[in-house]
């Protein structure tokens, strides 16, 4: 394995999400009062200690991931020290609109503007004490106007120059020509990406090879393809049991046997699952020979939009 483990935040900002079983989860070890924000607080700072107690030294997040930047910020606090150790991500251009409430109709809303940047920025510098070491366009697709806005990307501009690496995350079947336009736009503030990849969507390889190559920082999410690759049923199951390990181990494992990949994020609601996760470190699996498994990108992410919100 190559690449490092980061911890994603994704499931632990927010009482609902749409990894499989996330519901269950966070009942067995928050409580159904996981809808009570000082409860889902008390949870999420007991899975960073973990992580920091296991190693894990890169930390994600984003302002539509319920109080996840609230979270880290508060922890980041308690012990200063930390800070100077961890390298720290967050997006912009999603807003959490669920308000923490059981079963709501809508999470979160999508604007890549300036408006919601400069609107954004300070809520970020504010939950999170200060300034994130990676700043990231959130789930940039190829209807986004955000690759040609000059006043977006001259504010993007702005805070690489004051030194944030500043970059963008990717999602959808046209994650890679996504990322081949950022990579080519004239006067690029961009130096990092976070796509999704994992033997079920393997489609941005070669371009965040490319990313990789031109000295992005390239960090992958969703490597368990929101639970589908973790489970009994996973079809890494067989490829586990030869390992003595889990799924979700060989999911992260394989991910971060990617020669480009710098970082994996691992999206763990529970002090459980993050120990499993973490097992992926201690795997030898190929990089290669995982084509059997992969989905059709289309196909792929139509599935996903069907996952509920649990």
């Amino acid at each position: 394995m190559s690449a490092e483990i980061g911890l994603g935040t994704a499931a632990l900002g927010r009482p609902e999400y749409l990894n499989l079983g996330h519901g269950e989860d966070l009942d067995s070890h928050a409580g159904p009062e996981r809808y009570d924000v000082p409860r889902l607080r008390s949870h999420a700072l007991a899975v960073l200690d973990a992580a920091w107690d296991a190693g894990v030294r890169h930390y994600d997040a984003a302002r539509s991931y319920g109080a996840a930047e609230e979270f880290l910020g508060d922890w980041l606090a308690a012990a200063p020290g930390r800070r100077r150790e961890v390298r720290l991500g967050s997006k912009w251009g999603y807003t959490y609109v669920a308000g923490f409430a059981p079963g709501a109709a809508e999470h979160e809303t999508k604007d890549h503007t300036a408006t919601t940047l400069d609107r954004q920025w300070p809520e970020t510098l504010a939950a999170l004490g200060g300034p994130p070491d990676l700043y990231l366009v959130h789930s940039l697709t190829s209807d986004s106007p955000a690759l040609g806005d000059d006043a977006v990307l001259g504010r993007l501009r702005d805070l690489a120059a004051d030194g944030v690496r500043v970059g963008l995350s990717t999602s959808g079947a046209d994650q890679a020509d996504v990322l081949l336009r950022a990579l080519a736009l004239p006067g690029s503030p961009f130096s990092t990406v976070q796509s999704t990849w994992n033997p079920l969507e393997p489609s941005a390889g070669a371009a965040l090879a490319r990313a990789h190559d031109a000295g992005w920082l390239v960090v992958v999410k969703e490597a368990m393809a929101n639970g589908r690759l973790a489970g009994p049923r996973s079809v890494l199951a067989p490829a586990a049991a030869e390992l003595s390990s889990t799924p979700d181990a060989v999911a992260l494992a394989v991910a971060a046997a990617q020669p480009w990949a710098d970082v994996v994020l691992a999206g763990a609601s529970t002090t459980t699952q993050l120990r499993a996760n973490l097992a992926a470190r201690d795997l030898a699996v190929p990089a290669d020979g995982w084509e059997g498994v992969a989905e059709p990108a289309a196909a792929y992410w139509e599935h996903r939009r069907s996952l509920p919100w649990t």
